[in-house]
Protein backbone atom coordinates (compact mmCIF):
# COMPACT_ATOMS: atom_id res chain seq x y z
CA UNK A 1 0.00 0.00 0.00
CA UNK A 2 1.32 3.31 -0.89
CA UNK A 3 2.39 5.90 1.61
CA UNK A 4 -0.44 8.66 1.72
CA UNK A 5 -0.17 12.01 0.54
CA UNK A 6 1.19 14.70 3.42
CA UNK A 7 -0.20 18.23 3.15
CA UNK A 8 2.47 21.21 4.44
CA UNK A 9 1.58 20.67 7.79
CA UNK A 10 2.01 16.96 7.25
CA UNK A 11 -1.04 15.87 7.86
CA UNK A 12 -2.93 12.99 5.21
CA UNK A 13 -5.02 14.54 2.59
CA UNK A 14 -8.40 13.97 3.20
CA UNK A 15 -10.44 13.24 0.37
CA UNK A 16 -13.31 15.84 -0.42
CA UNK A 17 -11.22 18.93 1.09
CA UNK A 18 -10.30 21.67 -0.59
CA UNK A 19 -6.32 21.93 -0.74
CA UNK A 20 -4.37 24.46 -2.71
CA UNK A 21 -1.55 23.11 -4.85
CA UNK A 22 1.91 25.28 -4.52
CA UNK A 23 5.62 25.53 -5.74
CA UNK A 24 7.99 23.96 -3.20
CA UNK A 25 10.56 26.62 -4.64
CA UNK A 26 9.84 29.82 -4.00
CA UNK A 27 10.16 32.66 -6.61
CA UNK A 28 8.64 30.26 -9.63
CA UNK A 29 5.18 31.82 -9.19
CA UNK A 30 2.28 30.57 -6.86
CA UNK A 31 -0.76 28.50 -6.76
CA UNK A 32 -2.63 26.88 -9.22
CA UNK A 33 -5.30 28.55 -10.88
CA UNK A 34 -6.97 28.59 -14.37
CA UNK A 35 -6.30 30.81 -17.72
CA UNK A 36 -7.81 31.22 -21.07
CA UNK A 37 -4.16 31.42 -22.74
CA UNK A 38 -3.07 29.66 -25.48
CA UNK A 39 -6.56 28.84 -27.65
CA UNK A 40 -8.41 31.44 -26.04
CA UNK A 41 -11.31 29.28 -25.50
CA UNK A 42 -12.45 27.17 -23.23
CA UNK A 43 -11.60 24.14 -21.84
CA UNK A 44 -9.49 26.73 -19.96
CA UNK A 45 -5.61 26.01 -19.26
CA UNK A 46 -4.16 25.05 -16.10
CA UNK A 47 -1.84 27.53 -15.35
CA UNK A 48 0.72 28.46 -12.40
CA UNK A 49 -0.22 31.99 -10.99
CA UNK A 50 2.79 34.19 -11.27
CA UNK A 51 1.73 36.42 -7.93
CA UNK A 52 3.52 34.87 -5.05
CA UNK A 53 1.00 36.28 -2.71
CA UNK A 54 -1.50 34.03 -4.69
CA UNK A 55 -2.79 30.63 -3.40
CA UNK A 56 -4.67 29.76 -6.54
CA UNK A 57 -7.76 27.82 -6.71
CA UNK A 58 -8.51 24.47 -5.46
CA UNK A 59 -7.71 21.85 -8.01
CA UNK A 60 -10.78 20.67 -10.58
CA UNK A 61 -10.78 17.31 -12.38
CA UNK A 62 -7.63 17.89 -14.90
CA UNK A 63 -7.28 16.24 -19.12
CA UNK A 64 -4.03 16.16 -20.81
CA UNK A 65 -5.41 17.58 -23.54
CA UNK A 66 -4.53 20.24 -26.92
CA UNK A 67 -1.69 18.71 -28.10
CA UNK A 68 0.16 21.91 -29.72
CA UNK A 69 1.80 21.66 -32.88
CA UNK A 70 3.46 25.03 -32.68
CA UNK A 71 5.28 23.92 -29.41
CA UNK A 72 4.86 20.14 -29.85
CA UNK A 73 3.60 20.06 -26.25
CA UNK A 74 0.55 18.58 -24.26
CA UNK A 75 -0.82 20.99 -22.16
CA UNK A 76 -3.14 20.38 -19.04
CA UNK A 77 -6.83 21.53 -19.67
CA UNK A 78 -9.72 21.91 -17.03
CA UNK A 79 -12.17 19.53 -18.76
CA UNK A 80 -11.46 16.44 -17.20
CA UNK A 81 -13.81 13.63 -15.76
CA UNK A 82 -13.96 12.03 -12.31
CA UNK A 83 -13.54 8.46 -12.59
CA UNK A 84 -11.30 5.57 -11.67
CA UNK A 85 -10.90 3.29 -15.44
CA UNK A 86 -11.81 2.53 -18.63
CA UNK A 87 -10.46 3.87 -22.22
CA UNK A 88 -12.18 7.11 -21.53
CA UNK A 89 -10.16 8.28 -18.75
CA UNK A 90 -6.28 7.72 -20.34
CA UNK A 91 -6.68 11.06 -21.01
CA UNK A 92 -7.27 12.10 -16.91
CA UNK A 93 -4.72 9.50 -15.61
CA UNK A 94 -2.60 11.73 -13.02
CA UNK A 95 -0.76 10.55 -10.41
CA UNK A 96 0.82 12.24 -7.19
CA UNK A 97 4.38 10.94 -6.46
CA UNK A 98 6.57 11.47 -3.48
CA UNK A 99 10.01 13.24 -4.78
CA UNK A 100 12.14 13.38 -1.81
CA UNK A 101 10.90 15.49 0.79
CA UNK A 102 8.03 16.81 -2.11
CA UNK A 103 5.84 15.83 -4.49
CA UNK A 104 5.45 15.82 -7.94
CA UNK A 105 2.49 15.22 -10.59
CA UNK A 106 2.72 12.27 -13.04
CA UNK A 107 0.63 11.71 -16.31
CA UNK A 108 0.58 8.07 -16.75
CA UNK A 109 -2.37 6.50 -17.88
CA UNK A 110 -3.01 2.54 -17.18
CA UNK A 111 -6.35 1.75 -18.82
CA UNK A 112 -4.64 -1.80 -20.43
CA UNK A 113 -2.28 -3.81 -20.26
CA UNK A 114 -1.74 -3.26 -24.30
CA UNK A 115 -2.74 0.16 -24.66
CA UNK A 116 0.85 2.40 -25.24
CA UNK A 117 1.48 4.70 -22.28
CA UNK A 118 2.80 8.53 -22.67
CA UNK A 119 4.08 8.65 -19.16
CA UNK A 120 5.93 12.00 -18.17
CA UNK A 121 5.90 14.35 -15.57
CA UNK A 122 4.05 17.77 -15.51
CA UNK A 123 6.17 20.72 -15.17
CA UNK A 124 5.65 24.17 -16.59
CA UNK A 125 6.05 25.21 -20.44
CA UNK A 126 5.94 29.11 -20.87
CA UNK A 127 3.51 30.38 -23.51
CA UNK A 128 2.31 34.33 -24.12
CA UNK A 129 3.76 34.35 -20.53
CA UNK A 130 1.30 32.46 -19.07
CA UNK A 131 2.96 29.23 -16.77
CA UNK A 132 0.99 26.32 -18.37
CA UNK A 133 0.98 22.92 -17.19
CA UNK A 134 2.24 20.42 -19.61
CA UNK A 135 4.56 17.01 -19.40
CA UNK A 136 7.62 18.05 -19.49
CA UNK A 137 11.74 16.85 -18.60
CA UNK A 138 11.54 19.60 -15.71
CA UNK A 139 9.23 18.53 -13.18
CA UNK A 140 7.33 20.85 -11.22
CA UNK A 141 7.89 20.40 -7.10
CA UNK A 142 4.51 20.35 -5.24
CA UNK A 143 3.34 21.27 -1.74
CA UNK A 144 -0.10 20.88 -0.58
CA UNK A 145 -2.25 23.91 1.71
CA UNK A 146 -5.55 22.65 3.14
CA UNK A 147 -7.65 25.97 2.15
CA UNK A 148 -9.09 27.43 4.70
Amino acid sequence: MPAPVLNKSKNKLIAGVDYHILPVTHGTGKGLSLSISRNKSCPLDVVQDEYEGFHGLPPTVWKLDSFDYLTKQWFVMSNGVEGNSGREMTSNSFKIKKYYDDYKFLFYPMVCSSCKALCKDIGIYIVYGKMNLALSDVLLKVMFKKSP
